[in-house]
């Protein structure tokens, strides 16, 4: 009997003591029921942060990250004899977005090397005209900033990549130079190819220079798509009209015009000439201006911006070209 009760006491010493250790080993891993205790311990004990509500500074102010995007233009001053205005200030521009003026947060008039795209026509309603115009384009190369990079898009019947991304005038050349003009005219599918590869460039500033007679007959983007292409772009484009065609010269007025850039019409070969060597030193001497818009969030589907110059005595009436129209941010 006495035996009994000893062995009876250390049976109940032994489960007094080691009952902690099992309560803790319940605490850890179970290894036979993990999988079917974890969903209900979830149930149980859930994550006091998984539904609790987000606090105001955890959501994202769309109004901030709007208002935060800037509205870039490239603008060119000329005087009433065409010339191009430089030395301008700050203080000599003012900027209306929809009617309400705006801060101009950024100003520059850095003579800043650019990426330029040429849209070039090959096809046969150029005739000789292909050849002749290309060899003005040298002129251009003369007067541009040593540090600009190119490339050309070449298009008759279909627009394609003919010489990828260099700063060496003689490879553009070399490229087309003894290039037959022949089939019809995709000029906006090479507008819409020469603007997607021009983000690829490596610098800031950006700009497409068309060398074409205007025609179009033969595209796969409308006009339509390549006007709200050019709007939404930050990059202006510049034409020059070979031909004498008004309906040609008035589809690469409208391209020019919708993007902000110029449109070119010479009257002969020198002409010609002179106009390349014009518009290199445009591209020198332009202003960058940019502003936060006060009401960027306002639900419109294009802005209209006003640009306007106060500039000093003696310059006399002065012209501005710039784009515009921008997107609303949140559109």
């Amino acid at each position: 009997m006495r035996r009994l009760f000893v062995a009876l006491s250390i049976a109940v010493f032994l489960a007094v003591i080691f009952q902690p250790i099992g309560a803790l080993s319940g605490q850890q891993t179970q290894p036979s029921d993990a999988r079917a205790s974890s969903g209900q311990d979830k149930k149980q004990n859930p994550d006091p942060q998984a539904n609790a509500p987000a606090t105001p500074g955890q959501q994202p102010n769309d109004n901030l990250q709007l208002q935060a995007r800037l509205v870039s233009m490239t603008v060119t001053v000329s005087d009433s004899l065409g010339r191009f205005v430089t030395g301008l200030q700050k203080k000599n521009f003012e900027v209306f977005d929809d009617g309400v003026k705006q801060e101009i947060a950024h100003f520059s008039d850095e003579d800043a090397p650019l990426t330029l795209g040429i849209i070039y026509d090959v096809s046969g309603s150029m005739g000789d005209l292909t050849s002749r115009s290309f060899q003005a384009l040298r002129r251009l190369f003369e007067t541009s900033h040593q540090d600009d990079e190119y490339f050309i898009i070449a298009f008759n019947a279909r627009a394609q990549l003919v010489q990828d991304f260099t700063t060496s005038p003689s490879e553009i050349m070399s490229r087309v130079i003894f290039v037959k003009a022949k089939g019809s005219t995709a000029l906006f599918d090479g507008v819409y190819l020469g603007l997607e590869k021009a983000r690829q460039g490596r610098h800031r500033k950006k700009a497409l220079l068309i060398i074409s007679d205007g025609e179009e007959n033969s595209s796969r983007y409308s006009g339509r798509e390549l006007r709200e292409m050019l709007k939404e772009s930050d990059v202006p484009v510049y034409s020059i009209g070979i031909s004498q065609l008004y309906a040609g010269m008035g589809t690469l007025e409208s391209l020019s015009g919708w993007s902000g850039g110029m449109a070119f019409a010479p009257m002969d070969e020198p002409d010609t000439r002179d106009i390349y060597t014009r518009i290199a030193l445009m591209l020198r001497h332009q202003y960058a201006i940019g502003f936060y818009p006060t009401d960027a969030a306002r639900v419109v589907d294009w802005h209209k911006v006003r640009l306007t110059i106060n500039a000093p005595r003696g310059l006399g009436r002065l012209s501005l070209s710039y784009k515009k129209e921008y997107r609303s941010f949140g559109r």
